[in-house]
């Protein structure tokens, strides 16, 4: 495609911002005059955060300066909530993210409630997860009160805000200043919701957890297991996407939870090429024995050279059972792109490990080369 794929616009540009100020429009013909043009006048020098943030400003000042009046403004020109037959994936449109930027900048010091009303209602619509973060530093107390009544909602849009707005590490998000598990309660309550968005959430919000203190969150998902309150095989989903991050770690705990014996003795014989060409790749085979019956967590790990340092980067190799005295051999072609936008390969020898159940089992050099 020339000039490649924009998400900025593909996201906001005229269609969608003529669809946002029609819906102020239909309640209100006279609404915000000029408004399109004064949004689009500007988009051209502006990244994606920057358009929600500049069509939240504009929103402001074409809004009523009574904040509950423009509350009621907003919340009159909202579509139909999300269609509550799904139950996952339906994070709705990304036109509606500068409403939640509107309830921040007008609504956060002085219209706490009303704000927060505000937030209920549009992420029914958009997702409110940076929306909530201002008020969770600003009014920590009052918010977390709040987030415990909407943790019973009937939309699940809702009761995934609970859970996502409160993650420790979310992606593009703020920073919020309670602790990293403070929001557990509230975790221990929706872990047993039946929509896979509110249990995705929770598994996203636990491995957050994990990269601070792997202890609460192994505590969490025995808990869990013991209670009883969600199936069980939504529980190992939420088991294993919560501990990812503490399973390429090798975390003993969380093998150990996942059915992954640390200690069990696996023979691993590894082939790779001497040298593998930058932009190309290379095939790397390896072949597990074991004397026991036996599941396994197979990956290996490349330590990639990075200026001065070797950064260890894990890949995912195979989820297997073995079976006693009988060879299994896994194979795969690791590409090297030479053009990757996010790093760079160094030529040199490179280290490749084959990790099994979280313990190194077998090493070799591949050097990379030009």
């Amino acid at each position: 495609m020339a000039g490649g794929y924009s998400l900025k616009d593909q996201l906001f540009n005229a269609e969608t911002v003529g669809g946002l100020v029609a819906r102020f429009r239909a309640n209100d013909p006279a609404f915000g005059p000029g408004l399109e043009d004064r949004i689009l006048g500007r988009f051209a020098e502006l990244e994606l955060k920057e358009r929600i943030d500049w069509i939240a400003d504009c929103l402001v000042a074409a809004l009523p300066d009574d904040f509950d009046r423009a509350a009621e403004v907003i919340q009159a020109a909202l579509p139909p909530p999300l269609d509550p037959t799904k139950t996952d994936n339906d994070f709705g449109h990304f036109i509606y993210a500068p409403l939640g930027e509107v309830a921040v900048k007008t609504g956060l010091e002085h219209h706490r409630d009303r704000a927060l009303d505000l937030i209920e209602a549009v992420t029914q619509r958009f997702s409110m997860e940076y929306a909530i973060r201002p008020f969770l530093n600003r009014w920590p107390d009052e918010t977390q009160e709040r987030l415990a009544q909407w943790a019973d909602h009937p939309s699940y849009h809702v009761r995934r805000l609970v859970s996502e707005g409160t993650r420790p590490r979310l992606p593009w998000g703020i920073g919020i200043t309670l602790p990293a598990g403070a929001a557990m309660p509230l975790l221990d309550r929706l872990h047993a919701d039946p929509a896979r968005f509110v249990t995705r959430s929770v598994a996203n919000h636990l491995n957050d957890i994990s990269k601070l203190d792997a202890r609460p969150v192994i505590a969490a998902l025995h808990r869990w297991r013991s209670d009883g309150r969600q199936t069980a095989p939504e529980l190992d989903w939420i088991t294993r996407h919560a501990l990812r991050d503490l399973v390429k770690k090798g975390h003993p705990g969380a093998l150990s939870l996942l059915g992954y014996r640390m200690e069990a003795q696996v023979n691993a014989d590894l082939t790779l090429p001497a040298t593998a060409r930058i932009g190309e790749g290379f095939d790397l085979s390896v072949t597990l024995t074991a004397a026991e019956d036996l599941p396994v967590l197979v990956d290996y790990a490349i330590g990639f050279i990075r200026g001065t340092g070797v950064r260890r980067k894990v890949h995912k190799l195979k989820v297997a059972q073995l079976t006693a005295g009988k060879p299994m051999t896994l194979a795969k072609r690791h590409k090297l792109p030479a053009d990757a936008t996010t790093y760079r390969l160094n030529p040199g020898p490179h280290e490749v490990e084959v990790v099994v159940n979280g313990r190194i089992r077998a090493t070799g050099i591949v050097t990379f080369t030009t």
